[in-house]
């Protein structure tokens, strides 16, 4: 297999690609590793929403008394199935202390000025290289059948005005007129017209013909083993042989934790949980709603393509668990029952699950791996890959070349955890 005498970069996600594409720009040369097959990880599944609306991180005041209660509901947004892991309930505690108003806000500025910046970045992604992805920047609507949860969910509103994030409180009635698809009953809603929304499937397929097209090279079915540094730059260890390169990116997701000891990274098995998602593609029913919506009582994430029509969502932190769990997959149709009026499609096209990789404060790592010169990371981005994947790899392409970043990279420094 032929080595890039560059940038070798580790895991062929939507972070890996658009790394990949975003250092091609920078004018580096990349060569890309991907264990299974592009796409084929946890955007594969992803609801393709654009959300600056969903900078609250998931370490909220009250997250982790919610999540203990619901230990013993096998189908609950938010599931933590009782077991012995030492790593998870080390990866618990740690999330616990962040579960405070301080630190919820503290993660919530970091991760919208990373979703703000990747869901403008998007944009002229698509434009300047022609990504057919069926972007749309269509807002979404958060929409609640109880009027005691519309009243909670609107205690975020002062946070995300302050952010700079468009909000629209809508009245159930007014709610139902506008968008057809909704039974009677709603409460209200929250409409978020800066989110936008895209088909993930072939939004990774076009980012990687970009690269390709722009000289990267892309390797599927080659796992990475094993990464050490010596004088000239950093050997990698992979299923095709070893590769040379000046500098390598893990862009790993999940597995980041799981190859933490044979990359040199122990810390990070303490840092990174996969949190295991769900999904359902249909071929589209006859009344889809307008925009994206999440059903908030259920935690369920609604879209709809040209030809297609998903539910997704739910968190369950089952480690690298592989079963199709049939129990939480109708979680996701009884919910959008609840509230849809064709809440399923005549014909399923995929029931999925996926690994997201969900780091302690909820926020990405992206910077120069702690204790290692040539090794960069750009991982930990939780449910917002697809979301902060044009960000994140500008970010990161801007610190490997020492530009002046557009953002501040503090929030997302590796070393803050080491």
């Amino acid at each position: 297999m032929p080595s890039t005498d560059d940038v070798l970069i580790a895991g062929g996600g939507v972070s890996g690609l658009a790394t990949a594409l975003a250092l091609l720009e920078a004018g580096r040369g990349v060569h890309v590793i991907e264990a299974k097959a592009i796409g084929s990880g946890a955007s594969h599944g992803n609801c393709g929403t654009i959300t600056p609306s969903h900078a609250p991180p998931l370490a909220a005041p009250g997250t982790l008394a919610k999540a203990l209660r619901w230990s013993l509901t096998p189908d609950a947004p938010l599931y933590i199935p009782p077991r012995f892991d030492p790593l998870l309930w080390s990866w618990l505690l740690g999330f616990a202390r962040r579960c405070n108003t301080r630190d919820w806000e503290t993660s919530a500025r970091g991760k919208h000025a990373l979703l703000d910046d990747s869901r403008r970045r998007l944009a002229d992604w698509v434009e300047r290289f022609g990504l057919q992805c069926e972007f749309v920047e269509s807002g979404e609507d958060y929409v609640f059948r109880d009027k005691r949860a519309f009243a909670h969910g609107q205690r975020e509103i002062p946070l995300l005005r302050e952010l700079g994030i468009a909000v629209e409180l809508i009245d159930g009635a007014a709610m139902e007129a506008q968008e057809p698809a909704l039974l009677s009953g709603v409460a209200g809603a929250l409409r978020f017209s800066g989110d936008a929304a895209l088909r993930p499937d072939r939004y990774l397929a076009e980012l990687a013909r970009a690269v390709r097209e722009r000289g990267g090279l892309i390797v599927e079915d080659c796992a990475l083993h094993g990464l050490r540094e010596d004088r000239e730059g950093v050997i990698a260890y992979t299923t095709h042989g070893e590769v040379r390169a000046r500098n390598a990116v893990l862009t790993l997701g999940a597995w980041s934790a799981k190859s933490a000891d044979t990359l040199g990274l122990p810390w990070m098995k303490k840092i990174i949980q996969p949190g295991k998602g769900y999904s359902i593609t249909y071929r589209a029913p006859d009344r889809v709603p307008k925009r994206p919506l999440v059903l908030r009582e259920r935690s369920v994430c609604v879209t709809a393509w040209n030809d297609g029509f998903r539910l997704g969502s739910t968190m369950e932190f089952s480690g690298f668990d592989e079963t199709l769990n049939a129990r939480r997959l109708a979680a996701l149709e009884r919910g959008a029952r609840e509230y849809l009026h064709a809440p399923v499609g005549p014909e399923v096209r995929e029931r999925w699950y996926g690994w997201r990789p969900m780091s302690r404060d909820d926020m990405p790592l992206i910077g120069r791996a702690p204790g290692l010169r040539r090794v960069w990371m750009n991982t930990g981005h939780g449910m917002m890959g697809v979301g902060m994947s044009t960000g994140s790899a500008q970010l990161l392409a801007e610190l490997m070349n020492g530009r002046a970043p557009a953002i501040d990279p503090a929030p997302y420094r590796p070393e803050r955890f080491a």
